[in-house]
């Protein structure tokens, strides 16, 4: 079996991480990672982001993701495969 060239990971980020610079910070990383995608508030306090890329390029956003920027405290980071056959064209913040 091939393994997909291509994943695509809904991520929902806990704690620390509304007006402390995460989505513009994230968009900055997606775009030097060479990600796809978008990176949203909630207005539950959390953010949300869907990431797409290789398999490395989407383990280094999740790990980047679990960090954040300077001054966010990320608590928990909860992620989900998608099955999709939508391919995003660019990385943005919605």
């Amino acid at each position: 079996m091939q393994v997909p060239q291509h994943e695509t990971v809904h991520a929902v980020i806990k704690g620390v991480v509304q007006g402390v610079g995460y989505r513009h910070a994230t968009v900055r990383r997606a775009h030097m990672l060479g990600v796809t995608g978008w990176v949203q508030n909630m207005e539950d306090g959390t953010v949300q982001a869907m990431v797409q890329g290789s398999p490395d390029q989407v383990d280094h956003m999740l790990e980047w993701l679990r960090r954040g920027p300077p001054g966010a405290i990320v608590r928990e980071l909860i992620t989900e495969r998608e099955y999709t056959d939508k391919r995003y064209v660019r990385f943005e913040q919605l």
